[in-house]
């Protein structure tokens, strides 16, 4: 099995920018074979699941494992000295690192962390922007983007654009290739939705999912399954696998308006994965990629997987 320091090795080239972003992923490899210790084998005073008493940029109460994974990650990007900002879900606005710096780190350092008590999957999602374009910027201009998952294994799914090579932690604390040529079926047949929220949806959505459920006897003509953790990284890890499309769309809800995930932090990382991937990745008018952000924690609908079926989606939109 290959390591994950070797591999990168041989994709970082002589592009300076890639190589910083190389780095950069080394560091956070680092970062997260502690947190991924911290979550299996927690300190007795710790309840990694419990409020910390604050809340993030965006008012959501923040969990003791979301600050402490906030401030691991933080730490590891300040010994790479490539890094000039860091830009996360969890602080209000950038944090300068290196006046020298070339490249932007934007995290969501632990993502779906709800689920912490319940045991379920959650991540670390990343992404790597040019420094000299400046903090908003189109997810299209990304060099490399990832996610760690904490699950039964612990695992990361990189890109730099042109694939997606994929890793597991080790009893020894390093990354090893899986051997996994990643690609997500174009057709499938499970979708991912949050069906709580049906009566506020807008009408396409429940439309096509309406269809979806007709099984055999309505229009789709076959039946479909729905899946549904409630983690992105657990839910996004799934499709990469299997196939399948993933909807998070605006709502009726009070600030669910323009969508609840946000773009710089887990919709440009996870789309630029999907893309790399074969698959498609869309606000419901067009690529999540070539949004320009209007903020930092600027929010946006996420539908993401199978190419067929987000196509067949789009087909729904007024």
């Amino acid at each position: 099995m290959s390591h994950l320091s070797t591999t990168l090795e041989s994709v970082a080239s002589r592009d300076p920018l890639r190589a910083a972003a190389v780095d950069t992923v080394k560091a956070l490899a680092l970062a997260v074979a502690d947190i991924a210790t911290l979550i299996r084998w927690p300190s007795g005073d710790v309840a990694l699941g419990a409020a910390s008493g604050s809340a993030n940029a965006d008012g959501d109460n923040q969990k003791a494992l979301d600050v402490l994974a906030d401030e691991m990650i933080q730490n590891a990007l300040c010994k790479v000295p490539s890094v000039a900002l860091y830009l996360s879900e969890e602080q209000d606005g950038a944090v300068p690192l290196h006046d020298s710096g070339t490249i932007i780190v934007a995290s969501d350092p632990l993502d779906g962390s709800s689920n912490i008590d319940t045991n379920v999957s959650v991540g670390t999602i990343f992404s790597i922007l040019p420094a000299v374009d400046g903090a908003l910027q189109a997810g299209r201009n990304q060099i490399a983007a990832g996610f760690f998952v904490y699950g039964p294994q612990t695992t990361l799914l990189l890109t730099f654009g042109e694939s997606i090579m994929a890793f597991q932690l080790d009893n020894d604390g390093q990354f090893y290739d899986m051997d996994w040529q990643v690609r997500i079926e174009p057709k499938t047949d499970e979708f991912a939705i949050n069906a709580s929220n049906m009566r506020q949806w807008q009408s396409d959505v429940a439309a096509y999912i309406a269809d979806c459920l007709a099984g055999t006897n309505g229009p789709r003509r076959r039946n479909f399954n729905m899946r549904w953790v409630g983690s992105l990284v657990a839910d996004a890890w799934r499709i990469f696998r299997r196939g399948g499309i993933f909807l998070y769309p605006a709502d009726a809800r009070s600030g669910y308006g323009a969508g609840r995930l946000r773009l710089v932090y887990e919709a440009n990382p996870v789309a630029f994965l999907v893309e790399a991937a074969g698959g498609k990745a869309v606000d419901g008018n067009g690529p999540i990629l070539d949004i320009l952000p209007e903020s930092l924690h600027a929010r946006v609908p996420f539908i993401f997987g199978s190419a067929n079926e987000v196509d067949e989606f789009m087909r729904y939109r007024p």
